[in-house]
């Protein structure tokens, strides 16, 4: 070999080869070819491989052992490659789709007795329609008799024998608790006693203290109420404020006294005590309506037909008109009308004379109500309890009603609603109770308009509604929100006052903050399946109409929510969830507020336990679905003062040009209570406000005409007062500046100065004013806060208190508890104001108050110390002052320890102050500036505040 031509590696290095250049192009031409054949080979890999097999290099990553996912299941399908497990393997791959559902539904319309053309035509006359709320205490029996009336309408749905049908509990939530939560409607189409049919609008509403803001949204819409009340029981805590709240909204009433069967059947009382028992209800709802009604006229009583008896789990539901309309059936040519009059009071029949006297002809007569209503009662209960198989097929013959062998076999109970059902009928007394008492919505419209409308009756939307024009300009006021079964979104209930609703009609809301000045509490939607997709409680009117409608006036609820729990979400990260789950339940549930505190802590406010643990539920299960962490539960405080400021106080704004002088003093007992409740009102003209100061609260005639505004809002019980003279202060420049101070004046008793709570019950007065002569110099910049600054000091000038608020309880026990209950209260603070035995029964029934920071667990203390036998519910009453001085240093709060009563107000402003983030006590010289210091110590205050 050549070494010339290779290198020491061994590598050619010598002249050019021709043979290997031809070598290369043949080379690069089966490339090429190859190329040619790969591409025609592409959509037939498996061949090509055939062909050549073995023969070209493959690169370990692009063997491929495997076919691809795409090549298994298709394109379609996205499939995820992961590199580890990371899924714990309780929780399924692929999670299975879950359908919510928290209500039951008919998933078709039920079947029923009448065509539901029928009902669809009946809405069109409005003198055949009723809107009916029944209301009552809790368990006196209200949804039962919904059951009774939505079984004698569809003939398919029955109770099974052992448990109640409760039809409007349709959420889950409601039956397993076996209480109702929210007001569910109805409507029926029920024959009277002569056999004409009207549309019931009937609403079904919960009778727990707690969600009588439910009551509230029912009875707005309502024409009329029907009040329920338990025949044992009587007239109990929420039967009273139920029969003010009816009052107040100037509605109709009659009253249902239902389980009538407990006084024969429960607490055995003869007919004639029976009797008793039941006039003794009558008059104590005459008592209440009297105290808080002015209307001189309205009076219930059996005789004038606005009362009827019913017990719903056997079927029975007369008025003395129905009843004696059985008689005229039987026995022919009586006037039944006639006959009625002379069934309740003390009338008694002759059996001689055959004539009704008011004088007891024998010593034994007994009263005609006893006579011909509870006798004939008592028997047929009596027989069907007691001797089923010898006299009872004998006595139903007389009564004409036939029953089957199977029939006759039955329970007792089953086998008693089912004589009941045969010898009363349908329910036709109620029906006949609310025709002539409740109005219909034509007659019932004008009242309401000028109670809830507030752009007044002589409007042309006024009167359109007025006359219920189906042809007018469209208004409906809806109140409440209902969510879909899945929680997903929300139906808007309401009440069409004029005008026709068309599914997919535009629509413009108006939220409750709307008014013609400031329209952004409004937005513009289109109707759903005739069922308006978004709202809040508010109105609803067409496009073209939107620019004069006003709103109707907000609900106004009995009872105040000041139980306060704060929540935050287990993962942080899940915050927005529950943020939307916040708004969906203060959708759901009326009298709900959510907030943001200064620190960040979100807020739910409610007005009970019981509230608030259905608000956690749906919060956690229905509308966001994770784990939320909830504080213990505190309840929200007020500021006020006891005495009037020791001295004036003053502040400068930071130019140095303005200077307002201002003094605080507590308001007169009962006058914050009155501006609440709406007895007076800012907006009266000052003439009218004047005098009622002046002669209901003896205030001076200057005081009275000058008094600038209410706080921290409208309704809110603060008062500032001017009572600057137009000697030493430039009235007019004073009045340049007047919506500035009030606005500061507000904002200072929005946000008190202890704790950050409202102030209440306090009444400041501005004593002197300088104001700069130039607009420039007196902005609301300058004054808005030296205005609050000012309310601040003279605020913590004047003895300042913390108030909290009182429960007012109503417990039912066995006379051997009473004791107990006296025990658990004391525990708490609580004191008892009355106790008394219920009439006709072995209970006694204990009226109390306790401040509502001490009631959580007090129920089930209450349950544990009497073995379960009594029974509590709870409702705010009022505010009052916690016992000790908020702002002394000498009090030292020890950790994990009860304090005494004198240091609790020190300890509940700490304790909130250090929950809000704000600094442990409160400084004043954060409030006064500096010559208002040097005024203090001219005047050698002694100060125990920190400077």
């Amino acid at each position: 070999m050549d070494t010339d031509l290779y290198d020491e590696f061994g590598n050619y290095i010598g002249p050019e080869l021709d043979s290997d250049e031809d070598d290369d192009e043949l080379g690069r031409e089966t490339k090429d070819l190859d190329e040619m054949d790969d591409d025609d080979d592409d959509d037939d890999v498996g061949d090509h491989d055939e062909d050549h097999p073995g023969m070209e290099v493959v690169l370990h990553e692009d063997k491929k052992y495997y076919p691809t996912a795409e090549e298994v299941y298709g394109p379609e399908v996205e499939t995820i490659v992961q590199e580890e497990d990371t899924q714990p393997l309780t929780e399924p791959i692929i999670k299975p789709v879950k359908t919510k559902k928290f209500t039951l539904m008919e998933q078709t319309l039920p079947v029923t007795v009448y065509e539901m053309d029928f009902l669809a035509d009946l809405m069109d006359n409005s003198e055949l329609i009723r809107n009916v709320t029944l209301c009552g205490h809790l368990h006196h029996g209200k949804t039962c008799f919904v059951d009774c009336l939505i079984e004698q309408t569809h003939p398919e749905i029955r109770k099974r024998y052992d448990q109640d049908l409760c039809y409007t509990d349709i959420l889950f939530t409601e039956q397993e608790r076996g209480v109702g939560i929210k007001s569910t409607p109805v409507t029926v189409v029920l024959p009277d006693t002569k056999g004409k049919s009207y549309l019931f609008n009937i609403m079904d509403t919960p009778g727990h203290v707690n969600f009588s803001d439910e009551v509230t949204a029912g009875l707005r819409i309502s024409d009329g109420v029907v009040l329920f009340i338990d025949a044992a029981e009587g007239v109990m805590l929420n039967t009273e404020r139920l029969i003010k709240h009816a009052v107040q909204e100037r509605l109709a009433v009659t009253v249902c006294i239902n389980k009538i069967d407990r006084l024969i059947l429960e607490l055995k009382l003869p007919p004639t005590d029976a009797y008793y028992k039941l006039r003794h209800i009558v008059d104590e709802v005459n008592g209440l309506i009297s105290m808080y009604s002015t209307d001189e006229n309205l009076i219930l009583s059996p005789l004038l037909g606005n009362v009827c008896f019913s017990s719903s789990q056997y079927s029975i539901c007369f008025t003395l008109g129905s009843f004696a309309k059985i008689y005229a059936d039987t026995f022919g040519d009586i006037n039944y009308q006639e006959f009625a009059k002379r069934l309740w009071g003390d009338i008694y029949f002759n059996p001689k004379t055959r004539k009704f006297t008011k004088k007891a002809p024998t010593s034994s007569s007994q009263r005609s109500f006893v006579e011909f209503i509870l006798e004939p009662l008592y028997k047929i209960l009596a027989q069907v309890v007691g001797d089923v198989d010898t006299s009872l097929p004998r006595t139903l013959d007389e009564l004409g009603i036939h029953l089957t062998k199977e029939e006759l076999k039955l329970n007792i109970r089953p086998l008693l609603r089912l004589v009941c059902k045969k010898f009363f009928g349908e329910f036709t007394g109620f029906v006949d109770m609310c025709v002539q008492h409740i109005p219909s919505p034509k007659v019932g419209a004008k009242p309401k308009i000028e109670h809830t409308y507030t752009g007044g009756v002589d409007s042309d939307l006024g009167e359109a509604m007025s006359d219920c024009d189906p042809d007018g300009p469209l208004m409906c006021h809806t109140t409440k929100m209902y969510s879909t079964d899945d929680g997903v979104q929300f139906h808007a209930f309401g009440r069409v006052l004029s005008g026709t609703i068309h599914a997919g009609q535009p629509v413009k809301v108006l939220g409750e903050n709307y008014t013609l000045e400031d329209e952004e509490d409004s937005q513009i939607c289109t109707v759903g399946r005739l069922w308006i997709s978004v709202a809040s409680p508010g109105v609803l009117t067409p496009l073209h109409f939107g620019s004069q409608a006003q709103i109707f006036r907000p609900l106004k609820f009995n009872t105040t929510s000041v139980i306060k729990i704060a929540v935050e979400p287990v993962n942080p990260s899940e915050l927005p969830k529950m943020l939307d789950g916040l708004r969906k339940v203060n959708k759901s549930y009326p009298s709900l507020t959510t907030k943001v505190e200064e620190s960040g802590e979100h807020v739910i406010l409610g007005t009970g336990e019981l509230y608030l643990d259905c608000v956690m539920h749906d919060l956690r299960k229905m509308y966001s679905e994770i784990d939320i962490k909830v504080a213990d539960p505190v309840v929200t405080f007020c500021e006020t003062v006891v005495e009037t400021s020791s001295l004036k106080c003053f502040a400068e704004t930071p130019n140095k040009k303005n200077k307002i002088t201002m003094i605080a003093e507590p308001l007169e007992k009962g006058l914050a209570e009155d501006i609440e409740n709406e007895v007076v009102q800012i907006t009266w003209n000052r003439k009218k406000l004047g005098e009622f100061f002046q002669t209901k609260y003896d205030w001076d005639l200057l005081a009275a005409r000058s008094i600038w505004a209410f706080g921290p809002d409208a309704t809110g019980p603060n008062i500032l007062v001017d009572d600057t003279l137009p000697s030493e202060v430039d009235k007019a420049l004073l009045g340049s500046v007047k919506d500035s101070i009030v606005q500061g004046f507000q904002w200072g008793t929005r946000e008190g100065p202890l704790c950050d709570e409202l102030i209440r019950n306090v009444k400041f007065k501005i004593l002197d004013a300088v104001v700069a002569q130039e607009p420039l110099h007196r902005g609301g910049g300058q004054i808005i806060p030296t205005a609050r600054r000012v309310v601040y000091s003279a605020f913590l000038m004047a003895t300042p208190r913390l108030m909290e608020p009182y429960y007012f309880v109503e417990v039912q026990a066995p006379a051997d508890c009473v004791s107990a209950v006296y025990t658990v209260l004391a525990r708490r603070r609580g004191h008892v104001t009355q106790d008394a035995p219920i009439p006709g029964s072995p209970l006694y029934t204990i009226k109390a108050f306790i401040p509502a920071i001490d009631s959580f667990g007090f129920e089930t203390d209450l349950r544990t110390h009497t073995q379960g036998q009594a029974f509590s519910l709870s409702v705010f009453h009022h505010w009052q002052i916690v016992p000790g001085d908020p702002l002394d240093k000498s009090i030292v709060i020890r950790p994990l320890e009860p304090q005494p009563a004198p240091h609790l107000a020190r300890e509940f402003m700490i304790k909130t102050r250090r929950r809000k983030g704000l600094s442990e006590d409160v400084s004043i010289s954060k409030f006064f500036d500096d010559p208002m210091l040097l005024e203090l110590a001219k005047q050698d205050v002694v100060l125990n505040y920190p400077m």
